[in-house]
């Protein structure tokens, strides 16, 4: 076993690395950034925590969800916390 064997050995561990950690990573990296950037007042969507709710006005950082009927019900949050949108249909 020379040296030969050792550099083809940490290159196929480093090869298998990549592909069980770092490119799941960037694939989910990637559906998020798309998910925030088609985010839009009227969708609902659902948060990390696991509430549902309806986005009545936005920044860029930042959203204003109303949760459940009651409409006095209205909680600023991160867009990072939102896990799942959904669309309203038309």
């Amino acid at each position: 076993m020379g040296m030969g064997f050792w550099v083809i050995y940490i290159a196929v561990i480093f090869g298998f690395m990549y592909f069980i950690a770092i490119r799941p990573q960037k694939k989910e990296k990637k559906r998020q950034q798309e998910m925030f950037a088609s985010i839009a007042v009227g969708d609902s969507i659902l948060t990390s925590s696991g509430f549902y709710g309806v986005i009545i006005d936005m920044t860029d950082d930042t959203v204003i969800v109303e949760f459940g009927n009651n409409k006095n019900c209205r909680i600023p949050m991160q867009k990072s916390q939102i896990a799942q949108v959904e669309k309203p249909e038309a």
